[in-house]
């Protein structure tokens, strides 16, 4: 169930109190509700009126109003909700009468799980009921203005079922020489077709019909009303007509060499097919899946390392090096396989239908075949290896998107692995499993909340030009049932059901109070805090903040509030406001993982930060990366002309410590200066 919607509830209920513990176990469980509650017809008119409730909850033992009143009620409003009933317990008599009068499920009193679980069940049932509703009006218009558009489209358009045609535009009767549409009212469209093509074409009706996987396209010689013949390309697509399923048929005269058509198609560098066309592909794939073709994955390959190669070989050879890679691709690709760019190096393959294993074997060849060669970049000949990531493509995922994100999440796992690894999403496998570790993290987090069960660290930020005061950078920890439990592990789980907010919040007025506690000792503390995107978006966010701060009177101690660059960048206009209303508290910002994007300096002219953390990727064996300190070195010396501060984060030798230190850096943070510390 999506979180971000609000269940409207009606409990036709004796008790007030029990409606109550109902309402409260829903909002514990992170689900939104608008309670009312009726004990008879007048007042149920009223709420029905009001509310206009999603879920209603009826309890049998209601004695004032009974079932077949309230469905009466409730069915005059002509609005579609979910009738559940309400009972103690599950008596077989009971709950029959229910289901006969119109109850969609039973929920009990004494199991909140199988409560929760109905109750979520009938209202995603409604939802999809209304979005079908929405879908249907959609397409009944769609269908109005594509009838519109066929009428005024200069293509030769015609609808065919069953071979005879059952609609065809003006601008097909011209083409083809008729004067209205009555000449071909049950006319078979192969008598349009020259008796040298007639049989593939034949052919190609009966694959579409079947729903086989058979060409779109097929070029052949049409003929006229009069017996004259002309060349084009006829292009057919699935439709429905007046609510049956038919085939769409294009006739194109053919102007454009077909060769040069597929050309265009193709990426230039690597020969593959260029982003438009692949993308095609998998649109084609998960329509295929979608009408119950299965054994379809789609692939992410990338070179490993791909930014040192081509800082080794430089960029005028990389094309070079991406066009052999892609060979390596091309020689396994069977016939209905197809591959092509998806991004500047990365490369989609989309493997027919094959078995589990099968697919494994191909990724584990096309690795082989990959680490093998030598690749020849200009004077240089270099070695490569491949990570690889994919999905399987099925029902549950026939879902471009979806398809897409699921193969780029499981090709970053297969990188985070090292070199030459493969990761394959098994949506059918994993979407159990999953749902069973996000339930477990879920009840763990909820738990955490509600009993103080979430742990505050420090880590020191060290001052490399002598600024006074105390900096640390605050730390979350989870107590879990084997031991403390890394935010990585929980803030996932945490921001899929919306807690990530509640959290800010506990983490926030703790470090508040940990600041007041060093104010009494008189130390001047500036506490680093991460903020989550939620938190940038909650409008009651600040003044609650204001509040706080303004009870704790602070005066030497301060908090700056952090967000990486990239969350920023994609919320910018609610960044750009919150930082302003946070500076008017007096509270200062940070930008996270800076330098990471393609112009970061550009971002301070719309979201002012104070302290600038630079991206940590420039701190892996600095030492030995001239580069990375030449970089770190102009990124100060810009900083310092804007009047900012930077920190370099992840420091883990001294020798990088007085690297920084000669480059500008302001301050410091690593395991190599202090490791992290319990709050107290």
């Amino acid at each position: 169930m999506k979180k971000d919607y609000v269940i409207k509830i009606l409990f036709i209920e004796n008790s007030l109190e029990e409606a109550e513990q109902i309402i409260s176990l829903l909002r514990n469980t992170g689900i939104a509700v608008r309670p009312a509650r009726a004990t008879n017809v007048e007042q149920l008119q009223t709420a029905v009126n009001e509310l206009e409730p999603d879920v209603v909850m009826f309890d049998p033992t209601v004695s004032t109003i009974t079932i077949d009143e309230a469905v009466k009620v409730l069915d005059a409003n002509g609005r579609d909700y979910s009738l559940l009933g309400l009972v103690n317990a599950m008596d077989n008599q009971v709950v029959a009468e229910l289901f006969v009068h119109g109850v969609r499920g039973i929920a009990s009193r004494t199991q909140p799980k199988q409560l929760i679980a109905v109750l979520q069940r009938e209202f995603d049932s409604l939802q999809t009921r209304r979005q079908v509703r929405r879908l249907e009006t959609a397409l009944r218009e769609s269908e109005r203005r594509c009838d519109a558009l066929l009428d005024s489209s200069n293509d030769a358009i015609a609808y065919v079922h069953e071979g005879m045609h059952v609609r065809a535009n003006q601008a097909y009767l011209e083409t083809f020489g008729y004067d209205n549409f009555d000449d071909l009212l049950g006319l078979p469209v192969l008598d349009m077709i020259d008796s040298t093509h007639a049989d593939e074409f034949k052919s190609l009706l009966k694959g579409h019909s079947r729903q086989e996987k058979v060409a779109s396209q097929l070029t052949l010689h049409a003929r006229r009303a009069d017996g004259s013949h002309f060349d084009a390309t006829v292009e057919f697509a699935p439709a429905t007509f007046e609510g049956e399923s038919c085939l769409q048929i294009v006739f194109r005269r053919q102007l454009v060499d077909q060769a040069v058509l597929e050309q265009l198609q193709r990426d230039p560098v690597t020969g593959l097919f260029n982003r438009a066309r692949m993308l095609e592909c998998i649109d084609d794939a998960v329509a295929a899946a979608a009408r119950g073709k299965k054994g379809q994955s789609l692939l992410l390959v990338e070179p490993d390392n791909w930014a040192s190669l081509v800082g080794g070989i430089g960029l005028g050879k990389a094309d070079e090096l991406l066009a052999g890679f892609a060979d390596r691709i091309r020689m396994l690709l069977g016939a209905d396989d197809v591959a092509g760019m998806l991004a500047e190096h990365t490369l989609g393959v989309v493997l027919d239908s094959r078995e589990d294993e099968t697919i494994k074997e191909w990724i584990a060849k096309l690795q082989h075949s990959v680490s093998n060669e030598i690749f020849d970049a200009g004077a240089r000949s270099i070695t490569v290896t491949a990570s690889i990531g994919g999905s399987l493509l099925g029902e549950k995922n026939a879902n471009a998107e979806l398809l897409l994100n699921q193969a780029s999440q499981a090709l970053r796992t297969a990188q985070s692995l090292g070199g030459s690894k493969m990761e394959l999403h098994d949506p059918a496998a994993r979407e159990k499993a999953d749902e069973e570790r996000d339930r477990y993290w879920l009840e763990l987090l909820q738990q955490a909340l509600t009993t103080d069960g979430l742990v505050l660290y420090h880590q020191q930020t060290i001052s490399l030009q002598d600024a006074e005061g105390d900096y640390s950078e605050i730390l979350l920890r989870m107590n879990g049932p084997q031991g403390e439990v890394l935010p990585g592990f929980f803030m996932p789980i945490a921001e899929k059901h919306n807690l990530t907010g509640a959290i800010d919040r506990w983490v926030l007025d703790q470090a508040i109070k940990a600041l007041k506690a060093r104010e009494t000792q008189g130390q001047q503390t500036t506490f680093f805090i991460k903020l989550t995107a939620a938190s940038l978006q909650d409008d009651t966010l600040l003044p609650w903040l204001g509040d706080r701060l303004g009870k704790a009177a602070l005066k030497r101690g301060h908090l700056v509030l952090e967000m990486t660059e990239s969350k920023v960048m994609t919320l910018l206009r609610p960044a750009q406001e919150f930082v302003n209303g946070w500076k008017k508290l007096g509270g200062r910002f940070a930008l996270e993982q800076f330098g990471s994007g393609l112009n970061s300096f550009q971002l301070l002219n719309h979201v002012d930060a104070d302290y600038l953390k630079i991206d940590r990727s420039y701190m892996a064996e600095l030492p030995q990366h001239p580069d990375s300190q030449k970089k770190i070195a102009e990124l100060c010396q810009q900083a310092r002309e804007l009047n900012r501060q930077t920190i370099a984060e992840w420091v883990e030798d001294a020798t990088s410590t007085s690297l920084l230190f000669a480059c500008g850096v302001d301050f410091v943070q690593g395991n190599f200066l202090q490791v992290p510390q319990r709050l107290e």
